[in-house]
This record gives structure tokens, C-alpha cells and sequence, in this order.
């Protein structure tokens, strides 16, 4: 039997497939082109997604419409401070077969290809933790049997920054799996009259699938393998060695604003996260190569959940935003 060869993605393919899947999700995500963008640059970046936004802006909506526009499964939870492990990962069942009882492991909602992980900060840390084999090993382990998972796996976790009263805010640990956290804002004033005038017909607008559901997961993979191919130069690694390294507090030299407004700057997996997204943006520009740009635009999705600030900074109330603009903005400069 002759083996398959494996699916090939072209940087033209590539390009025009991502720009279909957008134009799709702004059939019934009104606005919010910019999360839509990053949540595309994240997936084929191989990477997760941590929104954070106000209740009703649509993040619901757009993780169901992600995957649907994808023609990959999908599956949801809510988190609550009741949810258990095993509500997320599955359980050993005792079943009986041929007159025997036996274990029999029952999947749970993690094993699909998108897994909406909604309010996750009102899950225990305990759920929450469940999770970070799952995203960081793409396995999980129960009863000391290790199970994979599907590929592509991505998961969308959501958080309010309101109504913090009985929350479990996401360890550093945590956070650092998400490749970006992603700020949802609102609506404009023309934006809003759109949604409410397609939201509230007859037949509102719906998804269709871009890829053939078929072959959706293989051209994935293979699109994700393409990211990878892109080419780097040293002065561009360079370039990203040098702002993620601003944000470190302790390195000899360190710009005061880091010192001062930083306890703790972006890990090494935040370097990762930026030459990821940026080599995606690449392809998006018809280009094998990434450019200084690119690094820009995704430097702050990639960094702003990975430092964590200051007693003084939170007293003055600076936002992460700010300060990572103000460490890393001399450095972009003189690139």
C-alpha cells in the first residue's frame, strides 16, 4: 500500500485562505477586524488565545463561528467554581462486558480541535491547572494513561475584567500558554446599528465552512508546517531579543520604567509567541520572510500577559499597554 503524500500549502494559498476565512467571520462578527486577525495569526501560530472583554461583546460568538468557518469541531464549557477536572479532561467509567467489569475511559470536551474555555477565571485553580498539560503537550493523563489529543487542538479561553468577586485569577503559569491575550472592545456607534439590524431578522447571517471538512485538519497542519519555512534574519532576532528583553526588571542596564513598574518581565516563550505571530503576518503578506513590522504588530498581543507589574505601577494605575509601549518604543525606534 502506498502511503499518502503529505498535503502541501503554498504561501498563495495560504494568503488567500486566510483572507477568505476573515471576510467569513465578518459575516456575523461585526468590527472587531483586528481580534479577528490575531485570533487567526494565533491559530496558525500554533498557539491560544486568551480574550478578555466585557460581557456581550461576542466572544462566544466568535469562537463558535472560528471553528465552524475552519469546518473543525467544537466544543464548549463553562467554567463555574463547581467544574472538575474531569468535567474537562473525561473520567474512568466502570462498565461491565461479557459478564466482566472493567474501566473504560469516557472522553471529555477537551478532546475536540477548538475548545471554548468560557469565563475561565471562575474556574478553581485546581480546573484551571487541568488544562496545562492539555495546552502546553497537546495530551492529557488520567489514571496514569496518557491520551492525545486531536490535532489541530486550540483552545479560546474568555475572561471579564468586571465582577471579580468570587473569580480565580490565572496564574503566571497559566497565562504563559497563551500565545495572546486578546483585548475585545466595544462596538463604534455604526458597528453597534449593524449588529442589531443582523442580529435581530428573521434569518440572521451563519458560517459557512472555507475548508472542506474532508481535509480541513490536513491543510492545517500543513499550513502550520508553511509558518515554520518562514525565514528569519539574525538582525530580525535580534531585533526581538532586544525588546523582549527590556521588559525584564534584573538585566544589568534596564530602562528605569522596567525596574521601576515590572516585578517579573515576558519568559523566553514570549520571544517564541512574537516570531510566531510575525512569521504568519509574513505569509499574510505574500512575503517568506519576516520583516521588522511584523515583529511590531504582534508584540504587544504576544507580551502584555506575560509581565506582571509593579505595587508602584498598579498604584498609579499604569496599564500593561502603557508600559510596554514606553520600555520597547526607544528600541523600535532605532531599528
Amino acid at each position: 500500500m502506498t502511503a499518502t503524500a503529505p498535503l502541501e500549502v503554498t504561501p498563495s494559498a495560504f494568503r488567500d485562505t486566510f483572507a477568505k476565512l476573515r471576510d467569513e467571520l465578518g459575516r456575523v462578527i461585526v468590527g472587531q477586524r483586528t481580534v479577528t486577525d490575531r485570533l487567526l495569526v494565533a491559530f496558525f501560530a500554533g498557539g491560544h488565545v486568551l480574550l478578555e472583554g466585557v460581557p456581550g461583546l461576542g466572544k462566544t460568538l466568535l469562537a463558535k463561528s472560528f471553528a465552524q468557518a475552519l469546518g473543525v469541531s467544537f466544543k464548549r464549557v463553562q467554567c463555574t467554581p463547581d467544574l472538575m477536572p474531569a468535567d474537562i479532561l473525561g473520567t474512568q467509567l466502570v462498565v461491565e462486558r461479557d459478564g466482566h467489569k472493567l474501566f473504560e475511559f469516557s472522553k471529555g470536551p477537551v478532546f475536540t480541535h477548538v475548545l471554548l474555555a468560557d469565563e475561565i477565571n471562575r474556574a478553581t485553580p485546581k480546573t484551571q491547572s487541568a488544562l496545562l498539560e492539555a495546552m502546553e503537550e497537546h495530551q492529557v493523563t488520567v489514571a496514569g494513561t496518557t491520551f492525545r489529543l486531536d490535532e489541530p487542538f486550540f483552545v479560546m479561553a474568555t475572561q471579564n475584567p468586571i465582577e471579580m468577586e468570587g473569580t480565580f485569577p490565572l496564574p503566571e503559569a497559566q497565562m504563559d500558554r497563551f500565545l495572546f491575550k486578546i483585548f475585545v472592545d466595544y462596538p463604534s456607534s455604526e458597528e453597534l446599528a449593524q449588529i442589531i439590524r443582523q442580529t435581530t431578522v428573521a434569518q440572521p447571517a451563519s458560517i459557512q465552512a472555507v475548508l472542506p471538512t474532508d481535509r480541513a485538519q490536513a491543510w492545517i497542519l500543513a499550513a502550520r508546517r508553511l509558518v515554520r519555512e518562514v525565514l528569519v534574519s539574525r538582525a530580525v532576532e535580534e531585533y526581538i531579543v532586544r525588546l523582549v528583553t527590556a521588559t525584564r526588571p534584573d538585566t544589568n542596564g534596564a530602562e528605569r520604567p522596567a525596574s521601576r513598574f515590572l516585578r517579573y518581565g515576558a519568559s523566553p516563550r514570549g520571544a517564541q509567541a512574537v516570531l510566531m505571530g510575525a512569521k504568519v503576518l509574513a505569509l499574510m503578506d505574500s512575503r517568506v520572510n519576516v520583516s521588522f513590522e511584523d515583529v511590531d504588530q504582534v508584540l504587544l498581543p504576544a507580551l502584555n500577559h506575560r509581565v506582571v507589574l509593579s505595587f508602584e505601577a498598579e498604584a498609579d494605575r499604569r496599564s500593561v499597554v502603557d508600559i510596554l509601549t514606553e520600555l520597547t518604543e526607544p528600541i523600535r525606534k532605532r531599528a
